[in-house]
């Protein structure tokens, strides 16, 4: 099923363009593909051209972690189609934790279950770094040393970087010189670890082996690869910034054979990007344009108006005053048609002339379903405006497609349980107890303890809608969607069965407004795993007469916020808005203080809605729009 990725409007004219002007600014060529899989499909067929074209054998090194997935499925499927055969193939793993925990932990799981198992490798030709025991620290050394020997001068490396640009296990401060090795894991790698440790810092390795930065360097040629908009800067900086220890990968771009494939979400950091008139033509759309102005007004911090055409010509915007211009018709141009993404009427405004509002004024009330991957993603992200659709009469629905029951802390449900006993609801305090005492490291949770979670999660939700009016029995969908009940963090594959339920849903309300997530860069994957579920599910609607009538709106959630290039309805929030969101965010008190998956950042989740919307309001001030104390911004897909 296809990737989800926001279409294209706009930018730079690659047809035609020297690969060295394309890549000016670029220490690292990059490959920007559309999604993971087209660039993994690519590279497997340039590792098959490789080993297919060597004569004698091959010595491939791959990292550990998610990013090599697909393209090991790649290889699988050349291989099962006889493209290629491994029999003389020699792989290479970057990385093991020491000592090595039992196969279900281990970093190269997945490089087991998904390529060696698969394909007709000798298991002698397969190398990792892996001690199971404890040795003595000279045993170790000559471990290390021996395995340092064997990887260096491989035919192809490839390898995925981390968020702060490691390679392998060669984090912050590693050597440019360094070999094969052991390596301190930091508390911050270990906590980004630990979703493999069912979310538990304390069962995480301290220590790995590591193959080292100049043995990286000896390869022949090396493949890095990134998927994803939470690896935007890091792609950023690997390719375009300085050589850097604290960004380990940014070592590599001394090598001379090597070449970074990303996905567009992962590339949009790149000044191609970014600033793509600085690069070559570019192809001049009114959002593409509005774009270039706010990147202008950023660089100069002026508001759109008072830009000059000294501003545009010093800043490499020329090609756009000469099919454009003059300067202060596209200042105009671009100040009215920001104005007109502001709306106070999201649902549209009854009985208005709407030829420059975002949302038409009929039909009038509209049917609205919000598709919340978690059971709080609805208020977190859109809250603000979801009330003001339920207080200006729409008939609106939230469907909460996962139950977000690994999210609740043991101790929740403890209080959850006390508290029925004191009500004299029942006493099953122990019992649960017992359930919880039961759980196995790594190992999904009980059944029962997940629907009692699950439970908690649905009632907070109903709560929290309840306290702005909507109707929680009649207007609330819990869909359950199977991929997520795997019980553990990581997740089943998106099926058929899942797009069914959103399907069924969908016809049954036939909504005039959809509003989805469009997160790109959710730590855990739920968000794109549900967005694109419902975007399919629309795809096999597509005939269906209601839906030609009906909009589909995307939101950001708790991690980042749309461009405001991007932007297509702008929902501003007073004061006592801000309050009445904030409240229905306070109903998720499980989600308070102990998230048990929390991610980097420490912050409440009201917290960054409020400081992400506030500053959007600013952006908008600093542009010249009107002040106001919180916004909302949405992107319409369709």
């Amino acid at each position: 099923m296809k990737k989800f990725t926001l279409p294209k409007d706009g930018g730079l004219i690659e047809a035609g363009l020297p690969n060295g002007v394309k890549h000016t600014y670029e220490h690292i060529p990059a490959h920007i593909f559309e999604d993971e899989v087209v660039a993994s499909e690519a590279l497997a067929d340039k590792i098959v051209a490789a080993i297919n074209s060597k004569v004698g054998g091959f010595r491939l090194g791959l990292s550990t972690g998610s990013s090599p997935v697909a393209l090991y499925k790649g290889l699988v499927k050349r291989y099962k189609a006889g493209k290629v055969s491994f029999k003389n193939v020699e792989i290479f793993s970057t990385d093991e934790y020491y000592p090595a925990p039992a196969d279900a932990h281990s970093r190269n799981r997945r490089m087991y279950e998904d390529l060696i198992s698969k394909i007709d490798i000798k298991p002698e030709n397969v190398h990792i770094p892996k001690l199971t025991e404890i040795k003595d620290s000279s045993a170790v050394s000559d471990f290390c040393a021996d395995f340092d020997n064997m990887a260096q001068g491989l035919d192809i490396l490839l390898m995925g970087i981390g968020e702060q640009g490691q390679v392998g296990f060669n984090e912050s401060g590693s050597s440019e010189q360094s070999r094969t090795r052991t390596v301190l894991l930091s508390y911050n790698s270990r906590k980004r670890q630990a979703r493999n440790f069912a979310g538990n810092v304390q069962m995480t390795p301290h220590t790995a082996i590591a193959m080292g930065l100049s043995t990286m360097m000896t390869a022949k040629k090396i493949y890095l690869i990134a998927w994803g908009e939470d690896k935007a800067q890091v792609v950023q900086n690997v390719v375009e910034g300085k050589m850097d220890p604290g960004c380990p990968a940014s070592f590599l771009q001394r090598h001379d054979n090597i070449s970074f494939y990303v996905d567009e979400n992962a590339a949009t950091g790149l000044t191609r990007n970014v600033a793509p008139w600085l690069v070559g033509p570019c192809e001049w759309t009114p959002k593409f344009i509005r774009k270039a102005v706010v990147w202008l007004c950023e660089q100069v911090h002026k508001p759109i108006l008072k830009l000059s055409q000294a501003d545009y010509l010093s800043n490499g915007l020329g090609e756009l005053l000469e099919k454009f211009g003059p300067y202060d018709k596209i200042n105009i141009n671009v100040f009215n048609d920001f104005q007109h993404t502001i709306s106070g009427w999201p649902g549209g405004k009854p009985n208005a002339d709407d030829s420059t509002r975002p949302v038409p004024s009929s039909p009038f009330p509209k049917r609205i379903v919000i598709f919340s991957p978690h059971p709080d993603d609805d208020v977190i992200s859109m809250g603000g405006t979801f009330i003001r659709l339920v207080e200006q009469g729409h008939d609106v629905h939230v469907a909460y497609e996962t139950s977000g029951n690994v999210a609740v802390h043991d101790d929740v449900v403890l209080q959850h349980m006390d508290a029925a006993r004191e009500l004299g609801f029942g006493d099953r305090f122990e019992e649960v107890k017992k359930i919880i005492a039961s759980k196995k490291p790594g190992q999904p949770e009980p059944r029962e303890l997940l629907d009692l979670k699950g439970a908690i999660r649905r009632s907070e939700a109903k709560s929290a809608v309840r306290s702005f009016g909507l109707n929680d029995e009649t207007n609330t969908h819990f869909l359950n969607l199977p991929f997520y009940e795997t019980g553990g963090i990581k997740k089943g594959e998106r099926t058929q069965k899942d797009i069914d339920i959103i399907i069924e849903l969908l016809q049954k309300i036939q909504p005039h407004q959809i509003y989805v997530a469009g997160d790109l860069a959710d730590p855990h994957g739920t968000h794109r795993v549900c967005t694109e579920a419902v975007l399919e599910a629309l795809n096999q609607l597509k005939e269906e007469a209601w839906l030609k009538e009906c909009h589909v709106w995307l939101y950001r959630g708790a991690w980042m916020e749309w461009e405001l290039g991007k932007v297509d309805m702008a929902v501003p929030l007073s004061p006592d808005e801000v309050i009445k969101k904030r409240h229905a965010i306070y109903r998720h008190l499980s989600q308070k203080d102990i998230v048990p998956f929390p991610g980097e950042d420490p912050r409440e989740f009201w917290q960054r809605a409020e400081e992400r919307t506030q500053n959007t309001a600013r952006l908008y001030d600093e542009l010249g729009m009107a002040e106001y104390q919180a916004i909302e911004v949405f992107v319409r897909l369709f």
